[in-house]
């Protein structure tokens, strides 16, 4: 029997397993019955920069049945019907969904609740009084959310925000800008964090709180969708708020303490990245070994030449150093420790690696890995992108090296 990391009790391999069956007998029909739709860039998205009516359709419809399936919701809490699932978990599926279907397809990553845009642990925070139609809608995958946080002037500095929400009555007014807002084209409810408290902010010690926000709301909008990598559309959004009004049964969680709320979603984030980096970095290396064993050059195959094989060797070290720590991280966050220096150095260093892998192995392949037919090019947009997003390489230093200041230097 060969050793493998004893990171999957027995319920996440079938869980992965499980998950793997799905996207074979429900999305891959779905992806070959709408090929031209799925890869055609131009169809795929409409003028305005968001996916296309037909691509949504097929979006919900893969939500909708992986949620009866059992699978999409497994992350909410349990008070909401999901499975509250942990740390290792979430790690254990997008590892292994990352590694079966590769980078550029869209459908199969509607599978598993995403934490800023499906079923999280954010729905445990809605007012009771709206969750027969909010909490049902988003669980059952009809709906989706967005994660409105970020701003033009507060990135990586969140306590910049400059959003505000003001009380009129029994309600409350909220105006601003969110930036890099994921899915906002399409969400029906956003999660909107805006200061409620001015000097509680300036002392960072809260005066931040959250609000539930339906994107119908009059003065709620999508000013512009944001196109990375010269590509036709997008899903991140530029979202503006113009005298929204909601009422007080819209704001989530603790008054003026919302930006704890915010912090343990970009922690889901980093291990959802940690997951996904890892498994698509499997599945290049995987891809680029066998294409090696059968590319020839100079009468042999070109994973006999070092300049070759040696790459291929540095990919497998990069990816065992990542699976490794992240298991490690997933185990403590799962046993109730903070792990704030693990996180940073797994978010840091598996997105890196990831990057790492892609370029290699597009190397190794020669011009073919440039070819949008081998897939390593959308990975390595996605290796790329996600260097930055939930906090930048730079920011996770900077935190790690905080960490350490503090005396913390045990691992």
């Amino acid at each position: 029997m060969t050793a493998t990391l004893d990171y999957t009790k027995a319920e996440y391999a079938d869980l992965v397993e499980g998950i793997a069956a799905f996207v074979k007998r429900k999305v891959v029909p779905l992806e070959e019955a709408n090929r031209e739709l799925l890869e055609n860039s131009r169809l795929t998205f409409a003028e305005h920069g968001g996916y296309s009516a037909e691509v949504l359709d097929l979006m919900r419809e893969v939500r909708m049945a992986s949620a009866e399936a059992g699978y999409y919701s497994m992350f909410a809490p349990e008070s909401v019907g999901g499975e509250g699932m942990g740390a290792l978990a979430l790690f254990s599926v997008w590892e292994g969904l990352s590694h079966l279907v590769g980078p550029g397809r869209l459908l199969p990553d509607q599978v598993i609740g995403h934490w800023t845009s499906g079923p999280s642990f954010l729905l445990g925070e809605v007012h009771p009084s709206l969750r027969d139609d909010v909490v049902d809608e988003v669980m059952s995958g009809a709906a989706t959310v967005c994660f409105g946080m970020s701003e033009p002037d507060a990135g990586s500095d969140a306590w910049a925000m400059s959003t505000k929400a003001v009380r009129d009555g029994d309600g409350w007014v909220l105006n601003g800008t969110k930036q890099w807002t994921s899915n906002s084209k399409h969400a029906k409810y956003a999660f909107v964090w805006a200061v409620t408290d001015e000097d509680m902010k300036r002392e960072r010690k809260g005066g931040i709180s959250l609000f539930l926000v339906p994107t119908d709301t009059p003065g709620f909008a999508v000013d512009s969708v944001l196109r990375l990598f010269e590509h036709v559309g997008g899903n991140e959004g530029i979202v503006s708020l113009n005298n929204v009004r909601i009422p007080d049964t819209h704001l989530m969680g603790t008054l003026h303490q919302g930006f704890s709320l915010a912090l343990k979603g970009v922690s889901n984030g980093r291990m959802y990245n940690a997951g996904h980096c890892v498994g698509m970095a499997r599945w290049a290396l995987e891809e680029a070994t066998s294409y090696t064993k059968v590319r020839t050059a100079f009468g042999k195959p070109i994973a006999d030449y070092q300049g070759v094989s040696f790459q291929l060797a540095d990919s497998a070290m990069d990816i065992y150093a990542s699976k490794t720590m992240s298991v490690d991280c997933a185990r403590r966050l799962d046993a109730g420790e903070k792990a704030l220096k693990e996180l940073n150095i797994v978010k840091a260093y598996t997105t890196e690696a990831c990057f790492r892998v892609f370029d290699r192995c597009m190397q190794v392949c020669g011009a073919m890995g440039l070819t949008n037919e081998m897939r390593f090019v959308a990975g390595w947009h996605f290796a790329r992108m996600v260097r930055v997003a939930d906090g930048t390489d730079e920011v996770m230093r900077r935190n790690i090296a905080n960490s350490l200041r503090k005396g913390d230097v045990a691992f």
